[in-house]
């Protein structure tokens, strides 16, 4: 993996240096991950001219959620507990000779960036802009792995849950369910907050889990994913309890669901990220639900579990093969409660099979 990271980290010099920038600071925590394999606490990385360095403001925890930093980094410690590491950088590529420096502003404070104006007077500060995010978007095959177990492991979690007696709890006890069991079959932790809404709270994006209990006849909508190795999957679904759906129930369900295929269906490389999202959005606006939509049908996931692309109405750009995105159209009606559907796929070609399906609990609409 050490050649792997080494690669990018060539990559990201060698746009720095197409702008006349010799040296980069990068400071988000997940840009560091994947230019250097880990990111403890509080470490930035510079690419510099003399050499690259990891500093961070005290040793390595060994915190496997952190990951395992390329050895072939050069580590440098900050002396005292109150150091800045972006500042110590600042001030290390400017007594290497650096003339500029390439930092992450949509990152920085700007105190931060005043500090490090402040050691180095003479050296140049530019935007790098979101170059990072960039190089991320597109997935190697070791990355991709990661996310297929990642989605392996939430397919199990759910799964489990399903089998259980789920008439009488409350969506937080369920949700603490959820995320003990991504944990027990080897996640490192839940790829963001775990989302369970019953009845009038079903099919909202993100719902916070209350103490409301699961009925009878309910809609169940959960949303949830893995963190594996630092790669985050996303999986939702919703489901009936305890009864034979009513028909306002399946034709929601069918609704939703023949909008999430459309999704599914337009992911093919060089499909333009405002397609796959009209894909979705027509068949739920044209049913008259266009004006609670959320406003995006899915989004890029990876280090983060919101990144590019932004599968969005004005969204700009056209997709690449192994890019791995959610497609999670929904619907919720006030009072009454919703259908979310939602994936992790991977775009491949047409040639390859089209785009992989990483997680894959039934879509059915089961009745619990």
């Amino acid at each position: 993996m050490s050649e792997v990271y080494a690669v990018r980290r060539q990559l990201l010099r060698d746009r720095c240096a197409a702008v006349g920038s010799a040296a980069a600071l990068v400071s988000r925590p997940a840009n560091v991950r994947y230019l250097a394999g880990g990111a403890p606490p509080g470490a930035v990385l510079l690419l510099g001219p003399g050499g690259d360095v990891l500093l961070a403001p005290r040793d390595p925890r060994g915190d496997p959620a952190d990951g395992r930093t390329d050895e072939h980094l050069r580590l440098s410690l900050l002396p005292g507990p109150d150091g800045d590491p972006v500042v110590a950088a600042a001030d290390l590529a400017a007594s290497s000779g650096a003339e500029s420096l390439a930092v992450e502003e949509h990152h920085l404070t700007v105190s931060r960036h005043r500090a490090m104006s402040s050691v180095a007077p003479g050296l140049g500060l530019a935007d790098l802009g979101a170059t990072v995010e960039q190089l991320r978007v597109v997935k190697d095959e070791e990355e991709i792995a990661c996310l297929r177990i990642a989605a392996e492991i939430t397919d199990q979690a759910l799964g489990e849950l399903l089998e259980s007696i789920l008439v009488g709890r409350t969506e937080r006890h369920l949700a603490l369910e959820l995320e003990r069991r991504l944990v027990d079959h080897g996640a490192d932790g839940p790829a963001f907050a775990t989302s369970v809404a019953t009845g009038p709270n079903s099919g909202q994006g993100r719902h916070r889990p209350s103490d409301r209990r699961v009925e009878e006849g309910d809609f169940l909508s959960v949303c949830l994913g893995a963190n594996y190795r630092g790669y985050r999957c996303e999986i939702g679904r919703t489901f009936v309890i305890g009864t034979t759906p009513a028909d306002w129930q399946i034709e929601l369900y069918d609704l939703v669901f023949a909008a999430q295929r459309a999704g599914r269906e337009a992911l093919v490389p060089g499909a333009a990220y405002r397609d796959v999202d009209r894909a979705a959005r027509y068949l739920l606006d044209s049913a008259g639900h266009g004006g609670g939509l959320a406003p995006w049908t899915g989004h890029g996931v990876g280090l983060e579990i919101d990144e590019d692309p932004q599968l969005a109405p004005a969204a700009m750009g056209k997709l690449d093969a192994c890019v791995p995105v959610t497609v999670e159209p929904g619907v919720h009606l006030p009072g009454r409660g919703g259908v979310r559907i939602d994936d992790t796929l991977v775009v491949r070609p047409e040639a390859d099979g089209g785009p992989e399906l990483l997680t894959i609990t039934t879509k059915e609409l089961l009745a619990l």
